[in-house]
């Protein structure tokens, strides 16, 4: 063979072996680099959405703490049945605390529902001073008890000056049987 073929196809291998190695080692061993590459991506991403999601959750957890807590402290002020004799004992003192009188004290058989508790209205007829009356508002407000009064009629008296009567209705509201409120 002649020198000048033999050099030609050594050149002809030694530029076939770069390009061979090029197409057979290096091109697939990029691809699958890439290909890598993207599913580290997506997975991060996936990572991220669901550290998110985890947040999501213990903050939802944290505000079903906190409502939980709410309607614990609501359910303190509401009394049991056995115990609205005591509230109305505490309204009643409270209007002799304020030189009231309270000749008629009746409760109503109406008992409503309120959602996880029930309402007791009780109807009052008060006389005295209006400023004692007053007074009797704001300590029935400081009370720490959940009542409403829905109805009340103020009407002067003819005889004293700064004498008056009223009547009204004092919704107090409590634990009853059917509740499920503890």
């Amino acid at each position: 063979m002649n020198a000048a073929i033999r050099q030609l196809l050594f050149l002809g291998v030694l530029l076939a072996l770069p390009i061979a190695s090029y197409f057979l080692v290096f091109k697939p061993q990029n691809e699958e680099i890439a290909k890598a590459k993207k599913e580290i991506e997506h997975k991060q991403a996936m990572l991220e959405k669901l550290r998110q999601a985890t947040s999501q959750t213990e903050d939802l957890a944290r505000a079903n703490d906190q409502v939980k807590r709410a309607i614990e402290a609501i359910q303190s002020r509401l009394p049991s049945t056995k115990e609205m004799d005591n509230v109305l004992r505490q309204v009643s003192g409270l209007a002799g605390k304020s030189s009231l009188r309270v000749p008629q004290f009746k409760k109503s058989d109406k008992v409503t529902t309120a959602g996880l508790a029930m309402e007791q209205p009780i109807d009052l007829e008060i006389t005295g001073d209006f400023d004692g009356f007053y007074q009797f508002l704001l300590e029935l407000e400081q009370l720490p008890r959940i009542m409403r009064i829905p109805d009340f009629s103020i009407v002067r008296s003819d005889k004293v000056d700064g004498e008056m009567k009223t009547k009204l209705v004092l919704s107090i509201f409590y634990e009853g049987e059917g509740s499920d409120a503890k």
